[in-house]
């Protein structure tokens, strides 16, 4: 009987102690799955994702299966039931090559985005242009962005209507959030506005007679002036005398933006008749919107361009890419001359 007891006991203590160690394997696979790892890259590389409204766990781990290998997924399935996980929050998501699933279930449904990049520059012509610029790594589509640039109701909160709305669009890089709103994007742009737009700038606009929406109008225009930056500040300079004269700007940059045709190489006598707003041969002062989204050194140029008494700008006949500059017409004329018949001896 003694020996039949302590074989039950023993027994017993073997079961215990299968049990228990069973129980810590569990366990410890449970933690480690949980806390460390359960997901793997097959490249050991971090891997990113846009999530889309709707999605489903489901969709989310078969989207995530291409790059990574679960080791259980009936235990991301049961830590999601734990967690009170059911759908993930839509956005723009960066996982490392390992992750377990608390850290990747938090991110999910919390939406614990990593900030994308939007950039544009000083290439961004038209409204669908920067629409189509600002929106290319982002989930908003451009046609939204673009209805929001034309919304002129939208846009008087701004100080702005859609032949202006490009003004507060900056050319830089920003971060953002994958999920951004037309409303966000704005009152962000709004803020980086207000950054560079700053005490110093607005005291420089006021001195020079224009506001900083004008500025950067005239930015706009001597940016398609010349490729030769070293000559951008004579020609804001030019400008500025001819807007404080009330002058016509005549402005080729403005009438090619009229066509339409920003390839124009040569700018016709017939393109001068356009009618548009646009026309600065038609039009006197400033057209109503800047003719790109000027890049922000040029908008210095403007703020800082040198003393003057130039009105009058001709391609140099060198052809070296530069302008002779007069203040007088017939100097005007004489240079133009040069030009033409330079040009004449080419075509001949």
């Amino acid at each position: 009987m003694q020996i039949k007891k302590r074989y039950i006991l023993r027994t017993m203590l073997i079961v215990i102690a299968i049990l228990m160690i069973a129980t810590s394997a569990f366990v410890m696979e449970q933690y480690y799955r949980l806390q460390i790892c359960n997901l793997s890259a097959y490249d050991d590389q971090a891997h990113s994702y846009n999530i889309y409204p709707g999605a489903s766990i489901d969709s989310v781990l078969t989207l995530m299966q291409q790059d990574y290998e679960i080791g259980n997924i009936h235990d991301f399935r049961l830590h999601a039931q734990y967690m009170m996980f059911n759908y993930p929050e839509p956005g723009h998501y960066v996982f490392p090559a390992q992750i377990g699933n608390r850290e990747l279930i938090n991110k999910l449904k919390y939406g614990q985005q990593t900030p994308v990049t939007i950039t544009w520059n000083n290439s961004a012509r038209t409204r669908e242009d920067l629409a189509s610029k600002v929106t290319n790594n982002i989930m908003m589509d451009s046609i939204t962005l673009l209805q929001y640039l034309e919304d002129e109701e939208f846009l008087k909160s701004y100080g702005l209507n859609k032949e202006t709305s490009r003004c507060l669009f900056i050319p830089n890089t920003y971060e953002v959030y994958w999920t951004i709103t037309p409303e966000d994007l704005f009152a962000r742009m709004q803020k980086e506005y207000n950054t560079f737009w700053n005490a110093e700038r607005r005291a420089r606009a006021e001195e020079i007679g224009l506001n900083p929406i004008e500025v950067a109008i005239l930015a706009s225009i001597i940016e398609g002036e010349s490729r030769n930056k070293n000559e951008l500040p004579v020609i804001a300079s030019l400008y500025l005398n001819r807007v404080h004269k009330g002058m016509l700007l005549q402005a080729c940059p403005t009438v090619k933006y009229a066509v339409g045709d920003f390839k124009l190489r040569r700018v016709l006598y017939r393109h001068l008749e356009v009618d548009s707003p646009y026309n600065t041969y038609k039009y006197p002062g400033l057209p109503p919107g800047p003719i790109r989204c000027p890049a922000p050194q040029s908008i210095d140029y403007v703020l800082n361009a040198p003393k003057t008494n130039y009105l009058y700008m001709c391609a140099n006949p060198e052809l070296n890419g530069t302008h002779i500059f007069s203040a007088t017409y017939s100097g005007h004329v004489k240079a133009a001359n040069q030009y033409h018949h330079m040009m004449d001896t080419i075509t001949e």
